[in-house]
């Protein structure tokens, strides 16, 4: 027991029994990679900031906008999941804070908004293949490929973290090792000058800044998986610190070698451009090494997002905000129905524009950041005494000011989004304000069984004075 100003913090040590003993765990050196598909999946995607602000808009973006987004995300989410190293992270950080009606809207949130931004990969790996199979650009065939590589996808989650934590590292080292032989070769036609072209009056801010912050965010999305991971408290703030030099090197140094041994052309700068510049540089074979590591990307991204998209519905169901048939496991370790609730949104959201996807998962993203920011800065507020195996060197006003740059960013972002995606996205936001209540209904008549996990510390107990956290 600790006591910070008369409040008493009841503090739960470590010999909390393991739920799934017989499960390997997930170790640093996949976790980084299963962040790094998380958030990038490589140098992919990032075309459209050189056309929209050109090279030193583009280069400064992607070293600036870490600092403003990236390295707070990370930060708090470092900090908030080795506070609670539990499936269902950021869920159980917003129902901590904020009690669990709103921790159930951030879940909801964060949940769509993750399966329609994994609705995006299979349509963009089918994309990359259409130009040597024709018939998948449209049609009946698109739409059975699509199933196919859903299923197969799925079925690989299914089998469990590790085998998903190692393959992601495997599709990781092939989709940088591309970048670094094209590197080695743009060596003798690199031209500095090439980097400080700007021209501000020619700035396309909104696909800049859209552009930037969808190859940057989602950092806190492993913290879903940290039930899985072997010795949360001490691998997750690492794999996280690694993971982000991977990601801002891996987009920044590409970023260089692409606009500094190319003459620009900023109407060329869109997706998928790079492997015209890997073909100018090293011909038609490393072209197509760049097209098979994009389409392999996609496929590590799919990965890595629906493992935490159903790990998360796992640890909703564990905290009794789900029924408890969502905590059912497969023979190896991984969450069942939330596999299959998941791959089921994908599917039914895979007919989307790319557009559409992109537009509407960051709506719903940016409120559950919000949350997410409140959430932080509240329990530094009310419960500063409880142990944080990893803690911001800051104390509650520094933790307010960190968290000021990226909410004003989102403010940003959803001022962009046209009239279509905020009318869709506050319609899908207001069905989760009726769900709750309904699950809570249903639970009342006792109709579907839900309960919470005897492993777990009580979040709500006795608010007023004492909080059951975990140490």
């Amino acid at each position: 027991m600790e006591e910070n100003n008369g409040v008493a913090y009841v503090v739960i040590d470590e010999a909390i029994p393991p739920r799934i003993d017989n499960f390997k765990k997930v170790s640093v050196l996949p976790l980084v990679f299963l962040i790094f598909y998380e958030v990038s999946g490589g140098p992919f995607g990032f075309e459209d900031t050189v056309q929209a602000a050109g090279p030193l808009l583009a280069l400064l973006g992607f070293l600036v906008f870490p600092f403003i987004w990236s390295v707070p995300e990370a930060l708090i989410t470092a900090e908030m999941g080795t506070m609670f190293p539990e499936n269902g992270g950021y869920v159980v950080w917003v129902s901590s804070a904020l009690g669990p009606y709103w921790g159930f809207q951030q879940g909801w949130m964060k949940w769509l908004s993750g399966v329609i931004d994994n609705a995006l990969y299979p349509v963009l790996f089918l994309d990359y293949l259409k130009s040597a199979i024709p018939a998948l650009g449209g049609g009946l065939p698109r739409i059975v490929a699509v199933l196919i590589l859903t299923v197969a996808l799925t079925y690989m989650n299914y089998r469990g973290m590790t085998i998903v934590g190692w393959v992601a590292l495997l599709l990781g080292v092939f989709s940088i090792l591309p970048f670094v032989v094209i590197g080695l070769l743009a060596i003798p036609k690199l031209k500095p000058s090439r980097w400080l072209v700007v021209n501000l009056h020619k700035v396309d801010w909104g696909l800049y800044l859209n552009t930037l912050f969808w190859n940057l965010n989602y950092w806190d999305s492993i913290s879903t998986l940290a039930g899985e991971v072997d010795n949360p408290k001490k691998t997750l703030p690492r794999a996280l610190f690694y993971a982000l030099i991977l990601v801002v090197l891996g987009y920044f140094f590409p970023l260089l070698i692409g606009t500094g041994a190319i003459p620009l052309n900023r109407d060329l700068w869109t997706d998928g451009y790079f492997s015209d510049i890997a073909k100018i540089l090293g011909g038609v074979w490393l072209r197509w090494w760049i097209q098979g590591a994009s389409a392999l990307s996609n496929m590590g991204m799919f990965l890595a997002e629906m493992s935490s998209d159903s790990f998360q519905l796992l640890g909703m169901a564990e905290r009794g905000m789900l029924p408890e048939f969502f905590r059912k496991r497969s023979p190896y370790g991984t969450p069942l129905i939330g596999i299959l609730f998941s791959a089921s949104g994908v599917v039914f959201l895979s007919w989307l524009s790319f557009q559409e996807i992109v537009a509407a998962e960051n709506f719903l993203y940016c409120f559950g950041m919000i949350m997410e920011f409140v959430a932080f800065v509240r329990l530094r507020m009310k419960h500063p005494a409880v142990s944080r195996p990893f803690k911001i060197p800051v104390g509650t006003m520094g933790a307010i000011l960190m968290c000021i740059p990226p909410t004003a960013l989102i403010c940003v972002v959803l001022s962009l989004a046209s009239l279509n995606v905020m009318v869709v996205s506050l319609t899908a936001v207001l069905i989760g304000l009726v769900m709750e209540p309904s699950l809570r209904y249903i639970e009342k008549k006792k109709l579907v069984k839900f309960s919470v996990s005897s492993d777990l510390p009580d979040l709500y107990a006795n608010h007023e004075s004492t909080e059951s956290l975990i140490d």
